[in-house]
């Protein structure tokens, strides 16, 4: 059996690489990588420290590249590699323009589709944006979804999709979580760039910081901006802020918060880095998707700065609030869980949905099975 396994974000990498090791453990399945590089450098570093060399790197990344422009260049060359490929199965992970392009792909070839981390909905096509829209359209092409949780199992039923193919795995973002972390706890050394940084910051308690989104582009990210200036002026406060490389992010977030004392704007981490900074906050305020699974592994309460998210289960669970880009309402959260134990606590302590570490090991064992 050959299988192609097709991503292009660090995001992807993340949560693909425990999948790609569990198929490599099975006799009899030749496992391909093909990676679009659809982000280059975040990439990269994923691959580097998970072990894994691409088969085949398209290099597709573009400075300012449009969704349209990339989706013309991905589909032309995807099409080239499952022509040349001729694999069996295709599997793709979430909700990335690389994800829904290789499916389609794939399908124009009547290869089928497994799609991992299949299932979440926000219920609008906008937020997130493009991600909701590229989601439904891989689940209208794969015959293998496995959904990290019974929630997002439930949208696939609820839309139609064949029952016999949807499997409840849970997500493998906890897997690599809980692996990364194991490897940093046995060598430190993983994760030793922030040491400087947390003795910097001795005595405070560390709000970690990501924001990326899309549709939070323009006066939603003044608005966080806005928002992180007023928390870091508490003098028990330091927010830790990997910032992405869109210009669109760093250049408000340098124009409002360069020379704070209890800030530090720092380039995007490594993944080991990245657990690590996790492990040492003490709230996580993000408009990511993966983050809103993995913080909670570690015990921390995550402030989503989204007014919807496709992981409703984390909010459901108390893991996680949305709290949106409105400014006063960020910092209003925030502080509530600096100033108030109990209800730190009771996020802190919340069950995490999400998984228990062995979804790569089910997803290995069902792909195995449908041969």
């Amino acid at each position: 059996m050959k299988i192609v396994v097709i991503f292009g974000t660090r995001p992807e990498a993340i949560k693909l690489f425990p999948v790609v090791h569990a198929l490599r453990a099975v006799p009899g399945i030749d496992t391909r990588i093909c990676v679009t590089a659809q982000h280059r450098g975040l990439l990269d570093q994923v691959l580097e420290m998970s072990g894994i060399t691409p088969d085949i790197d398209l290099d597709a990344m573009r400075e300012n590249q449009t969704l349209d422009g990339l989706t013309a260049r991905l589909i032309t060359a995807l099409g080239e590699v499952l022509d040349a490929e001729k694999p069996d199965r295709v599997i793709v992970h979430g909700d990335t323009l690389t994800t829904m392009v290789a499916s389609l792909a794939a399908y124009y070839r009547k290869i089928p589709v497994a799609h991992v981390e299949a299932g979440l909905r926000s219920g609008n096509i906008h937020h997130p944006w493009p991600e909701e829209v590229n989601r439904r359209i891989v689940a209208c092409i794969a015959d293998l979804n496995f959904a990290p949780t019974q929630g997002a199992a439930d949208a696939l039923l609820a839309e139609g999709r064949d029952p016999s193919g949807i499997h409840v795995t849970g997500n493998t973002v906890i897997d690599a979580l809980l692996a990364t972390k194991a490897r940093i706890d046995a060598d430190p050394s993983l994760a030793v760039g922030l040491d400087d940084l947390a003795a910097r910051f001795t005595g405070k308690r560390i709000v970690a910081v990501t924001s990326h989104r899309r549709e939070n582009f323009g006066d939603g990210m003044e608005a966080i901006a806005t928002a992180i200036r007023t928390i870091a002026a508490r003098p028990d406060v330091a927010v830790i802020f990997p910032v992405h490389p869109n210009p669109n992010v760093r250049g408000v977030m340098e124009a409002q918060l360069a020379g704070l004392r209890n800030v530090a704007m720092i380039d995007p981490l490594d993944y080991p880095h990245f657990v690590r900074l996790l492990d040492m906050s003490h709230i996580v305020l993000t408009d990511s998707g993966g983050v809103q699974e993995e913080a909670p592994s570690l015990g921390k309460p995550v402030l989503v700065m989204r007014d919807t998210t496709e992981r409703p289960e984390g909010v459901t669970a108390g893991t996680a609030r949305l709290v949106g880009t409105d400014g006063p309402r960020i910092v209003s959260e925030i502080f509530s869980l600096l100033d108030d134990s109990t209800a730190y606590g009771a996020m802190a302590r919340a069950h995490n949905p999400f998984g228990d570490g062995q979804a790569a090991t089910r997803i290995a064992r069902i792909i195995a099975d449908a041969r």
